[in-house]
């Protein structure tokens, strides 16, 4: 009998925490459209959030603000390899990651990223093509 009493509360809870969830769920929907959120501009508060910043990723890589390309991919090309080595995965797409947030400053400021490191690189991702 207390068995049968349990599962009953148990079910009648559970269907109001999913009302309620569904319904707050909806309300966010309407307060984020009159706010003028768009399911893209979540998607781009998101990606932004998760990004390296540009200090960061001049501190994975070990430059200074004010390198060259050429120097970005020697430092890149050799925590690669050093990486390579001991099979670290996390290591080598942090330094991915970083050379690749570098390479966007670099393409908003106008500077070239296609150096000879730069272009040996694009053909080994490309699968040499």
């Amino acid at each position: 009998m207390a068995a049968k009493i349990i599962a009953n509360l148990l079910v009648a809870g559970g269907t109001v925490l999913f009302r309620a969830a569904s319904q707050a769920y909806r309300q966010a929907i309407v307060n984020g459209t009159r706010a003028g959120m768009t399911a893209e501009g979540v998607q781009q508060a998101a990606k932004s959030a998760k990004q390296l910043t540009l200090r960061e990723a001049e501190m994975i890589l070990g430059v200074e603000s004010g390198s060259s390309w050429q120097d970005v991919m020697k430092k890149y090309e050799h925590l690669m390899q050093a990486n390579e080595k001991n099979g670290s995965f996390y290591l080598q797409s942090k330094v991915y990651r970083a050379k690749e947030r570098l390479e966007q400053e670099f393409q908003e400021q106008g500077l070239p990223t296609d150096g000879p490191e730069g272009g040996q690189q694009q053909q080994q991702q490309s699968g040499g093509q």
